[in-house]
């Protein structure tokens, strides 16, 4: 053979996706695009993502799941837990003891979430207090145009829904920043503590009302709160708020090749599965889709993947037809479906560029996660990992091997670790983001749609 010819059958050589893409492929990737956009103006918090994901699914067929239903080939099952994470099955032809192929993603995104008693009057300013939900870099978030989002319990028991911030004729609010003249002192601190939390606090307005006596901003913004959703200031107690940037997605780049949105991570993979689910019909395998939420903070709490929901619904599944769990999910793989890290030059210095992932080079799939010699992690075993090559080269995936950064740098968690606790094999994989966590994440379109490519080609593998 010739250098060449060696060179081509021996090295890994890999190619942007751009320069493999046909016609019929760019068309599909730009529709993908625009759906997964509408999606995620639609979707800015895990509840608004379950209710979606809930409502699209009933349009197609779907039922929801209740103890003791049938499982038969065909149906069309969904598990609404609580609101705030979704869990979606098309039951296979085989029966569930040779186990499901699962893909899982969350729904929840860094964010600044409201305090039990968030509403104060300061030098005639009326604010929110806000705790930081998940991994921020909090001088991020001043002068970003924000909106709130969530659901509030009122005394006499019923919940409201609230969206502010969103229309083009409603107001945004917004954390305000120190102004440069007077920084000298806070600009030569660390990043990490330019601004801190409990600096975080939002601007809801200045007006007083007429009257005297204290707290009348306050007061004026409790009477507005009061004549368009009737609440009183006790009602946070019971209230579920957040405040999330304000805005549409957009495309970036003269080329239009990017997407800038909050809540890629992991919203992007989340649609994936979604998408891939509902173009497939009845499936060798019974074809799972994970919503979860409280990824960001651990994956705790009752509505997160270390939760009994996952078990409730695929047990109650098997149950139907007098399948062990225990069975079903030994014979079961996961693709545990999370944004990674895509390599951004800028900052070069954090990444292994020999073994991180790159914008336009397809789905990225990770062995492992974790940080500080893979503390946190699922790491894939090289069975596992052959499958997902297998598997992703028959369907005609474009795909590229990604870690987060240096080694001892830093590291991050996906919900692949409680997936594989449950005896399930597991790999991460995921759409490669720059600004992870920032308000405004950008991803490619090609890296989206192949993402959703590969999970439809685990639901048929």
């Amino acid at each position: 053979m010739t250098t060449e010819e060696l060179r081509e059958a021996l090295m890994l050589s890999p190619k942007n996706g751009y320069t493999k893409l046909t016609d019929d492929q760019r068309g599909e990737m730009n529709a993908y695009a625009k759906r997964y956009m509408a999606f995620m103006d639609a979707s800015k918090t895990e509840r608004e993502a379950t209710a979606w994901a809930v409502a699209e699914a009933e349009k197609l067929g779907f039922k929801p799941f209740t103890p003791g239903m049938d499982a038969k080939p065909g149906d069309k099952i969904y598990y609404n837990n609580r609101n705030k994470a979704v869990a979606l099955a098309i039951i296979g032809k085989e029966a569930l003891s040779k186990g499901a192929n699962i893909c899982a993603a969350h729904v929840d995104s860094p964010r600044l979430d409201l305090k039990p008693n968030p509403l104060y009057e300061d030098a005639e300013i009326a604010y929110f207090k806000t705790h930081y939900y998940g991994g921020v870099k909090k001088y991020q978030w001043p002068i970003t145009p924000l909106a709130i989002h969530g659901v509030v319990t009122r005394k006499d028991g019923t919940t409201v829904t609230i969206t502010i911030g969103e229309k083009e004729d409603e107001p945004v609010l917004m954390i305000s920043d120190l102004l440069i003249h007077l920084s000298s002192e806070q600009m030569k601190k660390p990043l990490a503590t330019g601004i801190v939390a409990e600096q975080l606090n939002v601007i809801l307005g200045t007006e007083p009302l007429e009257g005297e006596g204290a707290d009348l901003v306050k007061l004026n913004i409790l009477k507005w709160l009061n004549e368009h959703y009737g609440l009183i200031e006790e009602d946070f107690l019971s209230a579920e708020l957040t405040m999330v940037p304000a805005g549409r997605c957009r495309e970036v780049g003269l080329d239009r090749s990017l997407i800038a949105a909050y809540g890629h991570d992991d919203r992007v993979c989340a649609y994936a599965e979604l998408d891939a689910l509902f173009s497939i019909d009845t499936p060798s395998k019974t074809a799972v889709c994970i919503l979860a939420d409280k990824e960001e903070i651990g994956s705790i709490g009752i509505s997160g993947m270390q939760s009994q929901f996952f078990e409730h619904f695929i047990g109650g599944l098997c149950d139907a037809q007098g399948v062990k769990l225990a069975d079903c999910f030994a014979n079961s793989f996961c693709l545990s479906a999370d944004v990674a890290n895509a390599y951004d030059p800028t900052f070069a210095d954090v990444h292994d560029v020999r073994n991180n992932s790159k914008l336009n080079y397809g789905v990225a799939i990770m062995k492992y996660t974790g940080g500080n010699g893979k503390s946190r992690a699922s790491d894939a075993s090289a069975e596992a990992m052959g499958h997902v090559r297998s598997v992703m080269d028959r369907a005609g995936v474009l795909w590229q091997i990604n870690t987060i950064g240096k080694v001892d740098v830093g590291g991050g968690g996906t919900v692949a670790a409680y997936m594989a606790n449950r005896n399930i094999v597991t790999v991460d994989a995921g759409v490669p983001v720059l600004n992870m966590h920032a308000p405004w994440e950008l991803a490619s379109k090609l890296d989206c749609y192949m993402t959703m490519l590969a999970c439809k080609a685990i639901y048929l593998a």
